[in-house]
């Protein structure tokens, strides 16, 4: 099953799928620049920043005007780590670190899209958005049944400029309509979300270079993260108590997300909180009473 999924809460998506050994579909960062050596500048969130007109640049080039949004230029860790606001030249003169950039600090809805892309043309789309907390933290996603007009306007004039011989499936990330960093790969926390059949047309695109998904069910979803204090070494629930969490109505999968076996400092984590499991449901307030059933378990 070569759908190289390196975090083994999501292994539950992906077990049956039926993908030659020959296709090699990657679901995080690493694997995904790895095997797109022609694409793999989308990574580099000043590129993608320049590549839309916008004011950017790396750290040692200061801002003529406050505030800016500051992050790594590359990231492959994930869960927003380094980022800041930075307010005045105070703060970027405290903050100045090789290998980090600033740009315009964007404001609107902060949106993730799932694209599959055939030779740079989109042919199906999917939005979340989540509901943030503090400190890097969200409480839940919704992945959209519905569109965005404007957003995929956008989306497809920039992927046509800019991936026009990429085929395969793309992640972007855009708030209020300004793209903040692609990658070349989907949202593997909720593939679940999107319906009977879409695994097997995500392994026919990168078997085949054609989509081929009827999405005849598309309903929105739910992924409910669950976070607890920093500074705890967490266990794993009991097996049977996953498994009753996810029969509970509603829901669609369990994921507890973290190693057991590492050390909690050596996982990639908001500031915010650890991350301890996520629960797709198609039901909010299902889902939210499958986060209560772990939440009394962990906390």
């Amino acid at each position: 099953m070569p759908i190289i999924e390196p975090a083994p809460w999501r292994h539950q998506f992906f077990d049956g799928a039926d993908c030659p050994d020959t296709v090699f579909i990657p679901t995080d960062d690493p694997e995904a620049w790895q095997w797109n050596p022609e694409h793999r500048w989308v990574f580099d969130k000043l590129l993608v920043a320049l590549s839309q007109g916008l004011t950017a640049a790396p750290h040692g080039l200061e801002p003529s005007a406050y505030p800016v949004f500051s992050k790594p230029i590359y990231n492959f860790g994930g869960m927003g780590a380094g980022s800041r606001i930075l307010s005045c030249r105070e703060d970027y003169i405290a903050h100045m670190t090789p290998g980090h950039m600033w740009m315009p600090l964007c404001s609107g809805a902060h949106v993730s899209s799932d694209a599959a892309v055939v030779n740079g043309r989109i042919r199906w789309l999917r939005h979340a958005t989540g509901l943030p907390t503090t400190a890097g933290m969200f409480d839940y996603w919704t992945v959209h049944a519905g569109g965005n007009l404007g957003l995929e306007a956008m989306l497809a004039a920039w992927t046509e400029r800019q991936l026009a011989t990429y085929t395969g499936m793309l992640n972007i990330e855009s708030i209020g309509g300004t793209i903040i960093e692609a990658h070349l790969r989907f949202a593997d926390q909720w593939p679940d979300l999107y319906g009977p059949g879409w695994i097997d047309a995500l392994i026919g695109l990168y078997r085949d270079r054609e989509w081929d998904f009827g999405d005849r069910h598309r309903c929105d979803g739910y992924s409910l993260a669950l976070f607890g204090p920093h500074g705890r070494r967490y266990r794993h629930p009991p097996a049977k108590l996953i498994e009753k969490v996810r029969r509970m109505p509603g829901v669609s999968s369990v994921q507890i997300t973290f190693h057991e076996d590492r050390a909690p400092e050596l996982h990639s984590m908001p500031p915010g909180g650890f991350r301890v499991a996520l629960v797709n449901a198609f039901n909010l307030k299902q889902g939210k009473a499958a986060r209560d059933a772990l939440h009394a378990w962990f906390l």
